[in-house]
């Protein structure tokens, strides 16, 4: 069985994905982008502390956010409503498909589920030949 999902697997999930590179972008923020270069497309950003995506308990800005692209809209519901895992989502970005992430909450799903979702991210984003060669391996 996978083991609990940790902060430092999404650099290491989003590194071992085909043509990625950890650049920027929202200005300074570390984003994995495909392919390498400047065409790039983030698929999966460190969010800065924002007045948009505060703790409901005590207020605080999130100061540990991940910002994951989704294929479509029908996905993202799907990981917000599905009770079991910690992604959720923020006026800010309602009409745009992506759901947040504490980091800080990551165990509480495995790292093949984080695997999966930071996949569909980057096959979203990734020139379609790409997509091809690593599903069809």
């Amino acid at each position: 069985m996978s083991r609990k999902a940790r902060p430092a697997d999404i650099d290491e999930i989003c590194a071992a994905l085909p043509e990625t590179e950890l650049g920027t972008s929202w200005g300074d923020r570390p984003t994995w982008k495909v392919p390498r270069g400047p065409k790039g497309k983030g698929f999966c950003l460190y969010r800065m502390p924002h007045k948009t995506a505060v703790d409901p308990d005590t207020g605080e800005m999130y100061d540990d956010l991940v910002v994951i692209v989704t294929p479509t809209e029908a996905d993202k519901v799907a990981l917000v409503e599905d009770e079991s895992t910690p992604f959720f989502t923020i006026d800010h970005f309602r009409g745009y498909n992506a759901v947040l992430v504490q980091q800080s909450r990551l165990g509480e799903i495995t790292r093949d589920e984080l695997a999966e979702v930071i996949t569909d991210a980057w096959a979203h984003r990734a020139p379609k030949r790409l997509v091809r060669e690593l599903f069809d391996e």
